[in-house]
């Protein structure tokens, strides 16, 4: 047998079980998907979704992103510069995968500073009075509000 695909038995078009039980997603992640605007359908005559075969590879595309802690914003934000109906190509993953790279390093030195910090502080000083005026002179951490101000870096020093 030729290893050749019979377009004819590949379906267009798939409903939301096809397209779940295809990608190895639930039925609701198919929904959650679709409701922040990650991926679309379109409605047939008996007002049943209907996702183009290409959405497999979106899906494929936000599992493996999220797998590695991209928030859903960036991930649409990512998909938002596709050509609308087409999925990603081998370049168009380049591209992506090349960006979220960059994030996930800032991440994972972030993760490693506070590994290293860990045991001497817990990113607000409650736990390590005598160390933290080091860290964190006259408590200018403290006028940013509660919380471990260290371990958000949108909110550190």
């Amino acid at each position: 047998m030729g290893g050749k695909v019979n377009s004819a038995r590949v379906p267009k078009e798939l409903s939301v079980g096809e397209l779940a039980a295809r990608s190895g997603v639930a039925v609701s992640a198919v929904h959650f998907y679709e409701s922040k605007g990650l991926i679309r359908s379109r409605r047939n005559a008996g007002n049943q979704r209907r996702y183009l075969r290409g959405t497999l590879r979106l899906v494929a595309v936000i599992k493996v992103a999220q797998r590695i802690g991209m928030p859903l914003a960036e991930i649409r934000a990512a998909l938002a510069n596709l050509p609308k109906g087409r999925p990603p190509t081998a370049a168009d993953w380049r591209r992506m995968s090349a960006r979220w790279k960059q994030g996930l390093d800032e991440r994972i030195e972030r993760m490693m500073r506070l590994r290293d910090s860990l045991t001497g502080c817990i990113g607000c000083g409650c736990l390590s009075l005598k160390i933290c005026p080091l860290r964190n002179p006259a408590d200018r951490l403290g006028e940013q509000g509660p919380g471990a101000r260290l371990l958000d870096p949108v909110n550190s020093e």
